[in-house]
């Protein structure tokens, strides 16, 4: 029997980052898992437990609980410098189907979306699942937005995705070339979509809303990073009124609600005790430097990372097999787009000690 599928999803391959783990021999050191290693904090899990005994474990509304809306709108507000009221939010099933619905509810076949490249596997994936057509923006030898190339391709583009702490990069994106992304992207027509999932994650710079420039701007955030909480799959979107009823109606029939017990869980993490958060940044950034300037002692010349907990090394796609075939998983470039395959992506998701065996594996087949 011949199978007709949808040209736009057999186009498409399983994400890169998946086949590494899966090709990962015993033993092995993971340095490519873009996840926490750290266990969510023990007030949100009660939190959660309370809610299944409390039998809070119906649907809720479409676009989420109240009570976390509200937290959330504090938190831009209190955080970001930027408001969105509780209407404007929809709480979705972590930050991948805020980015899904959006694409579904902002494309028409053919529309262009500007994704950085090398960037998140998402982006370009989940553009042309919804008929778009996306299209690489370039970064600088710093791996920040070429702003000036970003500008050239704008004319005519329907989305771009702005994603600062960058994923696999580690870059902070600077407050004056957000500022000149998003005013150029008003003129142009183009919404912005702010990916923030690592906004905690900073070192030495400061995090920047895209929002804060401008309206035209959907910004996209979760739980995941921030409250060591990726399985419990709570994001969000915020927007204008106007994208936020299209991008319902998609949530309503591909999602109904987030789920209850996480929702509620999520009340706990916005509303309660964030000291957590800033010990799992003051760990991510040991690490980083232990990464940093391990690489850097055998050789490998690269920026320091600013945020969230990825280095990303030039290398030959020859020795990043290696390092995998010694024992060491880590993600090549190509896995984020067309622009880096002589790049290897380094997570520092994981403990000092594995980070040092791992150096290790690396210096001895370096050396």
């Amino acid at each position: 029997m011949t199978m007709k599928f949808s040209e736009r999803v057999a186009g498409i391959e399983i994400s890169g980052i998946r086949k590494i783990f899966e090709a990962a021999g015993p033993g092995s050191i993971n340095l490519g898992l873009g996840q926490p290693d750290f266990d969510t904090p023990q007030h949100i899990k009660d939190a959660a437990i309370k809610a299944i005994q409390e039998g809070k474990t119906g649907y809720t509304t479409n676009n989420g609980l109240p009570e976390l809306r509200a937290a959330i709108s504090k938190k831009f507000k209190n955080e970001n410098g930027i408001k969105y009221h509780p209407d404007q939010l929809i709480v979705t099933a972590g930050a991948s189907e805020a980015l899904h619905i959006v694409m579904q509810a902002m494309l028409n076949p053919g529309d262009r979306v500007l994704c950085p490249d090398p960037g998140f596997v998402s982006y370009a994936s989940l553009a042309t699942i919804a008929g778009g057509k996306p299209v690489s923006v370039p970064l600088t030898k710093t791996l920040h937005i070429d702003v000036e190339a970003a500008k050239k391709l704008m004319d005519g583009a329907t989305l771009m995705v702005i994603n600062s702490p960058g994923n696999p990069t580690g870059a902070v994106e600077s407050e004056e070339s957000i500022r000149a992304l998003v005013e150029y992207a008003a003129d142009k027509g183009v919404t912005i979509i702010s990916d923030e999932v690592y906004e905690h994650f900073i070192y030495g710079k400061k995090h920047v809303s895209v929002a804060q420039f401008g309206d035209n701007v959907i910004t996209i955030n979760a739980t995941s990073k921030t409250y060591a909480m990726t399985g419990w799959r709570i994001g969000y979107l915020a927007a204008s009124p106007e994208i936020i009823g299209q991008c319902l109606k998609v949530h309503q029939y591909c999602q109904a609600c987030a789920t209850s017990i996480a929702q509620y869980a999520a009340v706990a993490a916005y509303e309660g005790d964030q000291s957590a958060v800033k010990v799992m940044r003051d760990e991510y950034e040991a690490r980083r430097d232990l990464i940093w300037g391990g690489l850097k002692e055998l050789g490998f010349d690269f920026p320091k990372p600013e945020g969230a907990f990825y280095t990303f090394v030039p290398m030959k796609p020859t020795l990043t097999e290696k390092i995998i075939e010694a024992g060491v998983i880590v993600v090549p470039g190509t896995a984020f787009g067309a622009n880096a395959p002589e790049y290897t992506r380094f997570s520092y998701a994981t403990s000092r000690q594995n980070i040092m065996t791992a150096l290790e594996r690396i210096g001895n087949l370096v050396k």
